[in-house]
C-alpha cells in the first residue's frame, strides 16, 4: 500500500504511456523481422530449398515473438479503455484486414510443406508474403491517420461515434507512413537473414537490407517535413488536470499548425528520438555493407525504436486526436483506467515482463546459429 500511495495517479499515467511505447517497440522489433522475412521470401529465395532456408530462419521463433502484440493489445484494453474502444471500433475494417494477414501467416507456415507441388508451395509463399506485407502496411497507415486525427466524436455520456470509412484511411500521408513501416521492417528482416543464412541468400539480403535502410531514413525525413509543413497538429488549450477523472470532455483543445513540433522546442532532449530513427537506419545500411550483421541488426532495431519514439514524443500528451472536434481528443491525462487498475497492472507487468524477456533470451540462445541447406535436408521431416 505504501508503494500504491507513492505512485500517484499522474505518475502511473505517464508510466503506462511509456510502457505502451515499450510494448509497441517490442512488437515492431521482435516480430518485425519475422514480417520482414515473410515479405522478402518470394524475392530472395530463388528455388524451393532457398525458400525453405528463409522460412526456417524464423520458423522456430515467430510464434513466440507475437506475444508482444498480445501484450500491446492487452495493455491498451486494460490501461487505456477509451483508446481501445475508439481505435478497435473506428479501425474495425482495418483491424479485420490485419487479422486476415495474421491468420494467413501460420496457415502458410504449416501448410506449405504438406505438398511437394511447386504450384502449391509457390501459392503459400505468396500467402506468407501477403500475411506479412498487409499488417506491416496497415499498421503504418493507422499511425499516419493517428497523427492527422481520427474522425470520431463523443456524446455527453461518452458514447463513441466514428464518422470515417476504411478507404478514408488511405490518404497520401497515411500511405507514406505505411511505406515507412514496410521499408523499416524490410530492413530489419534483411538484417536477420544476414545473421541466420549464408551464401547467396545472405548476399541478396545484404543488398536489399542496405537499400531498405536508406529508403527508411529518406521516407522518415520526408514524413517529418510533410508533418511540419502541411499537417496540423493538436494542442490542449485549457488548464491541465493530470490527476482528474478520465473524461476527455473536461478539457478544451484546438488544431494548431506545427503543434507536433512544439515538444521538440520545449524539450530539446526529445530530438534524440528522430535522430535515432535516421542514424540507426543509415548505420544499419553501412554495417550491412560492411558485413557486420549482428551490429547491423542492433542498429536496425534502434532505428525502428527511434521512429516509434518520434511519434510518441511529437504527440505527448495526446494519444488519439479527434479531427471532428479537438475537444474529443484522448490524452494521457483523461483516457486511462483508474488509479488502482493502473497500479495492479504495473505490479503484474513488473513480474511477467522480466520472465518473458528471460524466456525469449533463453530460446534465442538455444536456437542460435545459421540455417543452411544441409540443416533442411538433414531435418528428418522437422523442418518447414
Amino acid at each position: 500500500m505504501i508503494l500504491h500511495t507513492l505512485l500517484n495517479y499522474d505518475t502511473l499515467r505517464v508510466i503506462w504511456w511509456v510502457l505502451l511505447g515499450v510494448l509497441l517497440i517490442g512488437f515492431a522489433v521482435m516480430d518485425g523481422f519475422d514480417l520482414g522475412t515473410g515479405m522478402l521470401l518470394p524475392f530472395l529465395g530463388k528455388n524451393d530449398l532457398e525458400r525453405r532456408v528463409i522460412i526456417n530462419s524464423v520458423g522456430p521463433t515467430w510464434e513466440g515473438n507475437q506475444v508482444w502484440l498480445v501484450l500491446g493489445g492487452g495493455a491498451i484494453f486494460a490501461a487505456w479503455p477509451q483508446l481501445y474502444a475508439v481505435s478497435f471500433s473506428g479501425f474495425y475494417l482495418a483491424m479485420f484486414v490485419i487479422l486476415i494477414g495474421l491468420i494467413l501467416r501460420p496457415v502458410a507456415f504449416k501448410y506449405r510443406s504438406k505438398n511437394e507441388s511447386p504450384t502449391w508451395r509457390s501459392r503459400w509463399d505468396w500467402a506468407l508474403f501477403a500475411g506479412s506485407f498487409i499488417p506491416a502496411l496497415i499498421c503504418g497507415v493507422a499511425m499516419g491517420n493517428v497523427l492527422q486525427g481520427v474522425p470520431f466524436r463523443l456524446t455527453p455520456e461518452l458514447y463513441i461515434h466514428y464518422d470515417g470509412s476504411f478507404f478514408g484511411l488511405l490518404n497520401p500521408f497515411a500511405i507514406l507512413a505505411g511505406l515507412i513501416s514496410v521499408s523499416m521492417l524490410l530492413m530489419h528482416g534483411a538484417a536477420w537473414l544476414c545473421i541466420k543464412t549464408e551464401g547467396a541468400i545472405a548476399a541478396r539480403a545484404r543488398t536489399v537490407g542496405s537499400i531498405s535502410a536508406v529508403l527508411t531514413a529518406v521516407l522518415f525525413v520526408l514524413a517529418g517535413i510533410v508533418l511540419w509543413k502541411f499537417v496540423d497538429g493538436y494542442r490542449i488549450t485549457s488548464v491541465l488536470n493530470t490527476t482528474g477523472p478520465s473524461n476527455p470532455l473536461f478539457k478544451t483543445a484546438a488544431h494548431a499548425p506545427g503543434a507536433w513540433m512544439q515538444n521538440y522546442q520545449q524539450y530539446p532532449w526529445t530530438m534524440a528520438a528522430p535522430i535515432l530513427g535516421v542514424v540507426g537506419s543509415l548505420l544499419a545500411a553501412v554495417l550491412l555493407r560492411a558485413r557486420k550483421e549482428g551490429v547491423a541488426m542492433i542498429s536496425s532495431g534502434l532505428g525502428i525504436a527511434g521512429i516509434i519514439l518520434t511519434v510518441g514524443a511529437s504527440m505527448f500528451p495526446m494519444i488519439l486526436p479527434s479531427s471532428v472536434d479537438p475537444r474529443f481528443s484522448l490524452t494521457v491525462w483523461d483516457s486511462s483506467s483508474s488509479h488502482m487498475t493502473l497500479f495492479i497492472m504495473l505490479v503484474c507487468t513488473a513480474v511477467f515482463i522480466p520472465l518473458i524477456v528471460a524466456y525469449t533470451s533463453w530460446v534465442y540462445s538455444v536456437l542460435w546459429g545459421k540455417v543452411n541447406a544441409k540443416d533442411i535436408n538433414d531435418g528428418n521431416g522437422h523442418a518447414y
